[in-house]
């Protein structure tokens, strides 16, 4: 997707994995949206991808959230996506004594709960984001992203987050074991090199970066590290071909 426009060839992509019989999952750093949403907004394109083939940042920072300190407290900065996540592991929602911040992304930034979340880290609250990114694509054009708003934080506070999302391996092995594949048999597809590519490598995956968002083929030869394959859209990509 590109805003609400679906990638060209994107529908066809997905009904060749079908068809192939490809165990697939649409990972996103994007933690506005819960699966249930997003997958209505995919319908509504066109795209016919369940519930259950979705996992978010915000899924995989409530998951971490539980196996770090079970039925805790946090101040979340976000949407539903993330808000129900984290309720959905039993924790508290406050800005009263919190164990986390928890940053994610909103349609609207508010400075007076940035301005919150500054004082509760200084105070002594562990700051978790749900990723990294510092921007992303849009139809009107490159909008922020949480990134962005996590290095004012940082900046102010003194303390860096954890960021959950990729390129951390920690959501990447999350995915494998919702998937219950292995590594060496899972490609990775994306469209940054700095998150997606990277992410599919430090796991020991092939991967593949498609030049429909952030990084164009210029900007390849830049990294110490290198995609398997590049193509222009995932509608180029045959997925029974990919492996070597």
């Amino acid at each position: 997707m590109r805003g609400t426009s679906t990638i060209p060839g994107a529908v066809q992509f997905i009904d060749r994995l079908g068809t192939c019989g490809c165990k697939y999952l649409i990972l996103t750093n994007n933690p506005l949206y819960t699966p249930g949403d997003l997958a209505h907004r995919l319908k509504v394109s066109g795209l016919n991808v369940p519930d259950t083939r979705i996992f978010t940042s915000a899924l995989a920072t409530a998951q971490f959230l539980n196996w770090q300190k079970p039925k805790g407290k946090a101040f979340v900065i976000g949407e539903s996506g993330l808000t129900s996540a984290i309720h959905g592991i039993g924790y508290i929602i406050t800005d009263l004594q919190p164990d986390y911040v928890v940053l994610g992304e909103t349609f609207a930034y508010n400075l007076e709960m940035i301005t919150r979340a500054i004082r509760l880290i200084a105070d002594g609250a562990k700051f978790i984001a749900t990723n990294p990114d510092p921007s992303g694509p849009s139809e009107g054009g490159l909008v922020p992203a949480c990134g962005a708003m996590a290095a004012l934080i940082e900046k102010a506070s003194g303390v860096a987050p954890f960021f959950i999302g990729k390129p951390n391996p920690l959501l990447m092995r999350m995915a494998l074991n919702y998937l219950d594949a292995h590594s060496e048999n899972t490609v990775m597809v994306g469209d940054r090199m700095d998150t997606d590519v990277i992410a599919g490598i430090m796991t020991g995956m092939e991967t593949i970066l498609v030049l429909t968002g952030v990084t164009h083929r210029g900007d390849v030869d830049r990294y110490p590290f290198q995609p398997t394959y590049v193509y222009e859209s995932v509608e180029s990509i045959i997925p029974c071909k990919t492996r070597k």
